[in-house]
């Protein structure tokens, strides 16, 4: 019975590092896109351009808004930030738990 305890303890405290190390990895990568987004060139336009190419501009700014699977996008970035933020928050607490059973079997033991 301890075997199994221990071995579920373990497998419970290296799952929780494998996902908080993945997240942290995706959080990182994730942010350097952003990074290399914001700094992409953009060419100049002048007011009258833009101004003719107002209602084009709006319509794509709002199809890049919606959740889609497109690569590139601010959005698809922005929205891996906060589910990759939920994973190490997830994991983090598997740790967590994992480190609390450990002391509560020494406790018992003890």
């Amino acid at each position: 019975m301890s075997l199994n305890i221990s071995n579920n303890i373990n497998s419970a405290i290296v799952s929780g590092y494998s996902g908080l190390s993945r997240a942290s990895n995706n959080i990182t990568q994730l942010s350097a896109n952003i990074a290399n987004l914001s700094t992409a060139a953009k060419p100049k336009q002048d007011p009258q351009d833009f101004l003719t190419n107002a209602v084009g501009t709006q319509l794509n700014a709002i199809k890049q808004s919606l959740p889609t699977a497109a690569t590139g996008s601010i959005t698809t970035e922005l929205v891996g930030l906060s589910v990759n933020s939920i994973n190490a928050q997830a994991s983090a607490k598997v740790i967590g738990t994992a480190n609390d059973t450990i002391g509560t079997i020494l406790d018992i033991l003890a």
